[in-house]
């Protein structure tokens, strides 16, 4: 049996044939859009992914030769 899905904005019913599947509307997905774009939204996790974090490693390297991870911050 297949769980109901419900639009995250407004929590009505959503056909999983709809065409607007997780929304319920065109409405419903450019009120979402705009949560995202005006920064109501936030991926708050940390990243666990090793190729990113060896990437954001050496750049934090190029942009900080001397290795003082707190140079960037101090006032």
């Amino acid at each position: 049996m297949t769980k109901p899905l419900h639009c995250p904005i407004c929590k009505k019913l959503v056909p999983l044939d709809s065409a607007e599947v997780p929304f319920c509307s065109e409405r419903c997905r450019t009120i979402d859009l705009g949560k995202w774009a005006s920064g109501d939204y936030k991926i708050s996790s940390p990243i666990l992914d090793p190729d990113l974090l060896e990437d954001l490693e050496h750049a934090e390297q190029r942009h900080n030769p001397t290795g003082d991870p707190t140079k960037h911050w101090k006032n």
